[in-house]
């Protein structure tokens, strides 16, 4: 028998199963390595942010919170920042720490919660708050704090934050916020 009368002999079945056996091999071959384990991705990574402009900052405080890294956040603050919040629940006072707590406090948030989500909105227009050193810029937020799927809680404001003219690091922040 032939070998044309022996392939027409097969079943239709036999010959689909051998032809997608050879497209295998031959695509396997022509790649010259293993599909299931695709080479190193030798390209540069780009940087998540760039802290070199005040929106680069703030890009970079999203970076820190979506990926809970502060590696990310610590180098954005500068060595006198000072963070403010109004204390509703004792009185109205204004509370303050400085950047050793504020590591330490969004340190605790970045690993107590499952997922975080910032969202930097609109700036608002200030007038006479900077200086020659110094630039104010308020700007409102949305934080979705994800704890459990049972536990969300979503923090609102603004941020009134103090930026360094020249080294663009954060040197307040004061928080308006409805938490």
């Amino acid at each position: 028998m032939s070998s044309e009368q022996h392939s027409e002999s097969k079943r239709p079945s036999e010959n689909l199963h051998e032809s997608s056996l050879s497209l295998v091999v031959l695509f396997v071959s022509t790649l010259r390595c293993n599909p299931f384990a695709p080479g190193l991705d030798t390209s540069p990574a780009e940087a998540p942010c760039n802290p070199v402009s005040i929106e680069g900052v703030f890009r970079c405080m999203q970076v820190a919170y979506t990926f809970r890294d502060t590696s990310v956040y610590a180098p954005l603050l500068d060595e006198a920042f000072v963070f403010v919040y109004r204390d509703y629940d004792n009185g109205g006072i204004d509370v303050t720490w400085g950047r050793d707590t504020e590591l330490r406090t969004t340190y605790g948030l970045f690993q107590n919660a499952q997922r975080l989500d910032l969202i930097w909105n609109n700036t608002i227009p200030t007038s006479g708050n900077s200086t020659p050193t110094d630039t104010v810029i308020v700007r409102g937020f949305n934080l979705t704090i994800t704890f459990n799927p049972s536990d969300i809680s979503r923090v609102d404001g603004y941020a009134k934050i103090t930026f360094n003219k020249t080294s663009k690091k954060i040197i307040g922040w004061r928080d308006e916020s409805n938490f």
